[in-house]
């Protein structure tokens, strides 16, 4: 594509910039299907004014009709895209495309270059800048290479060559060739000066600038000075653009890393409450029984001082707490513990006990324990549940008693033993 095409299509797109309806013209419907297959936006159809309405703004019906919608958030992130790519809207006249020709004869570095072939080389590049003079470049491309092949250390051959691939409109060839010169001969300020202008030609603007300023500290020249002030303000120009973009993103990354950090402190006040509102709730909450068994133990805990095999507190807490204890012994045994005596245990303390109140979670132990509350003769029917019957052992044990402990009241529902009568006969 030659230069007047390139700058024609600039045109055309600076025009799409200021007005992208333009896109829609049916004559640019092939244009908006293949920008649409690359996953370009177009912006909607203007609406079309009706007869007697000017262009200026739409009508009052039509605004109040269709309001116009809250921006989403992924079209203002592509607006933004859009505005820093506008800020670094750089004129590229005079670029050209790469060339993609295989790499120019380097020679071979490793040969030892005698002053025979030292003398020939230079016949040649004498030669090479005959025709290069007179306008056979291609001869003069030949002939330079030949003499790199017989002195391939030679930094100036490589830039002579680099010169006239540029004068062929072949920027890469010339930066090989500028490689080349510039590791042989670091100071060597033509092989910056042609680099630098290959640069420019393919765009590369950063590169070209820096290649030229280097040539300039190393040998001034004019012509040199002239490129290096034509290319320098686009380089600060994507410069700048690069240091704000970084910035930008510094500035999102800051932001989303404090917003991770708060929501994550937010996360640990709201669990931490939790923590202590179970905590404060806990002994109360968990056993779900308010201080007492769910509907209420009428004057006690059933049967707590016979139940088989739990023993008794010393003895059983026959009469058990005030107001008696349904299912105990009227009155207590010798040894038993007299209702409403001091010492007794607090049930608040035995029901925060955690395997009391894990026991009490299971749905078949509350039941149980609302049945004997309510019905204290249904104590029988549960004496083979080993759930039922390992929670008594266990809370008898709180009451200072435990499985097998001193007899004190003999198993629920068994009467009390008579006393033997005195028959007279002994």
């Amino acid at each position: 594509m030659d230069a007047q095409n390139v700058a024609q299509l600039q045109a055309f797109v600076q025009l799409c910039r200021a007005k992208p309806e333009v896109l829609h013209d049916p004559q640019l419907g092939f244009l908006r299907d293949w920008m649409e297959s690359l996953g370009a936006s177009i912006p909607p159809a203007p609406t079309s004014a009706t007869p007697g309405s000017t262009q200026e703004g739409p009508t009052p019906t039509a605004s109040a009709s269709k309001p116009t919608p809250p921006p989403e958030p992924e079209p203002e992130s592509s607006e933004e895209e859009e505005s820093e790519e506008s800020d670094l809207d750089i004129d590229m006249e005079g670029v050209i495309e790469r060339d993609t020709d295989p790499p120019p004869d380097m020679g071979d570095e490793s040969i030892e270059v005698t002053e025979d072939m030292m003398d020939q080389s230079n016949d040649k590049r004498a030669e090479a800048q005959a025709a290069m003079n007179e306008g056979e470049k291609d001869k003069a491309i030949t002939l330079w290479t030949e003499a790199i092949r017989l002195n391939p250390l030679s930094a100036p051959l490589f830039a002579r060559r680099a010169s006239c691939f540029l004068r062929m409109n072949k920027p890469n060839a010339a930066i090989h060739d500028c490689d080349r010169a510039v590791a042989l001969n670091p100071d060597s300020a033509a092989g910056y000066k042609w680099r630098g202008k290959a640069h420019k030609l393919l765009g590369h603007w950063e590169e070209a600038a820096r290649d030229l300023a280097t040539a300039q500290k190393i040998d001034y020249d004019d012509d040199t000075y002239l490129l290096l002030k034509e290319v320098q303000p686009k380089a600060q120009r994507i410069q700048e653009h690069r240091r704000k973009k970084e910035r930008r993103h510094e500035e999102k990354e800051l932001k989303a890393r404090k917003k991770r950090v708060r929501k994550a402190k937010e996360a640990q006040e709201r669990a931490k409450r939790e923590q202590e509102e179970r905590e404060r709730q806990g002994p109360s909450t968990g056993s779900g029984f308010g201080g007492g068994f769910p509907g209420g133990f009428p004057g006690g805990f059933p049967g707590m001082g016979g139940f088989p095999g739990a023993g008794g507190a010393a003895g059983g807490m026959p009469g058990g707490m005030p107001g008696g204890m349904p299912g105990g012994m009227p009155g207590g045994m010798p040894g038993g513990m007299p209702g409403g005596m001091p010492g007794m245990p607090d049930i608040n303390k035995i029901m925060s006990d955690p395997e009391i109140m894990a026991a009490f979670q299971d749905p078949e132990v509350l039941a149980a324990f609302q049945d004997v509350s309510q019905h204290p003769e249904n104590l029988a029917k549960y004496q083979s549940n080993p759930k039922i019957a390992n929670l008594i052992a266990k809370m008898s044990t709180k009451f200072g008693g435990g499985p097998g402990g001193p007899p004190g009241g003999p198993p629920m529902g068994d009467p009390p033993a008579e006393p033997p009568v005195d028959d007279g006969l002994d």
